[in-house]
């Protein structure tokens, strides 16, 4: 966008703050851990705000209260419905605006999320490494959940991976064994070893370095009770995208999308001929109207970035 000379506001966008290969949006209200709900509604209504006085082009808000709610409490307790039940509220306060200020033959609007959550079981699905390995053996080790990269001391790779391999609820993958699908054995950062558990299963050293977090009790105390990052193809790890607009059809259903996809949305809704991607513009051309359908004025792009589990 920006290199297109258009301008984009970003509103808690994670990393909108960084100048990257020299460009940074035109403006940038930094995230931090976490905005609450007041902070969602005000950016959504400056974001709303910025483009109906033409400052901006596109305008992208992103609300994290769900995310965290489906972490500490489960994808399907209260506390997470609770969070969706908010960001619902904006979202009827925002459809209002929209009328009130003439802006619905102007504005498309893209609401999505990045990732789906699933439930965890502490303590009872726990895969604890230093149980199979000697850490001696590894110089480095990534992440801890349902994916964890192992760079073992040079000599050790194939002693590591023999102890790993055969343990039941995750699968081990020499670099070059990860599946094609998941478009990542190539990545010049990839591991040697990387580690891939089943569906609600969490991948640590041991259950002492687990990610708990403050609850109020003990600090650090706290279990999750979901995440993702699990398998892709699981349905638990699905998002969503629903979208509206003078671009968009009216009660469509397209077959599900990936991520990658959102990319070319956006451009072709604001006239911007997109980068090379991964994305599939047959996978997103169905959603919206034809060039027949839709008188082509000045447009501009409201976006939200959101995690919500379907139903309520």
């Amino acid at each position: 966008m920006e290199k297109a000379k258009r301008n984009v506001y970003m509103y808690y966008w994670p990393g909108c703050e960084v100048e990257i290969l020299g460009i940074r949006p035109k403006y940038c209200r930094e995230y931090y851990n976490f905005p609450s709900d007041a902070n969602f509604t005000r950016a959504v209504n400056d974001a709303l705000q910025s483009l109906r006085n033409r400052d901006t082009d596109m305008a992208a808000v992103y609300y994290e209260r769900v995310d965290v709610e489906g972490h500490h409490y489960g994808p399907w307790s209260d506390q997470r419905k609770n969070a969706t039940k908010a960001v619902d509220q904006v979202l009827q306060s925002l459809d209002q605006q929209i009328k009130d200020s003439g802006l619905k033959d102007d504005l498309n609007i893209i609401l999505f999320s990045d990732h789906g959550m699933t439930d965890i079981f502490w303590m009872d699905k726990v895969i604890e490494l230093q149980n199979y390995i000697d850490f001696n053996d590894i110089l480095q080790m990534k992440d801890r959940g349902p994916v964890v990269s192992l760079w073992p001391v040079e000599g050790k790779l194939s002693k590591v991976y023999n102890q790993l391999k055969d343990l039941q609820h995750m699968n081990v993958y020499m670099r070059d064994q990860i599946p094609d699908r998941f478009s990542y054995k190539k990545g010049k950062f990839v591991s040697p070893l990387t580690l891939v558990a089943e569906q609600g299963w969490f991948i640590a050293q041991s259950k002492e370095k687990l990610p708990f977090w403050n609850n109020g009790t003990l600090p650090g105390q706290g279990w999750q009770h979901g995440w993702h990052g699990y398998d892709n193809e699981l349905m638990d790890m699905r998002g969503f995208f629903l979208a509206s607009g003078p671009d968009f059809k009216v009660n469509f259903r397209s077959a599900p999308i990936r991520s990658v996809d959102v990319y070319n949305v956006m451009c072709k809704v604001l006239e911007i001929e997109p980068q090379p991607n991964n994305g599939s513009w047959s996978r997103v051309e169905c959603m919206l109207k034809s060039q027949e359908q839709s008188v082509m004025l000045e447009r501009y792009l409201l976006t939200l970035l959101l995690f919500t589990v379907v139903g309520l």
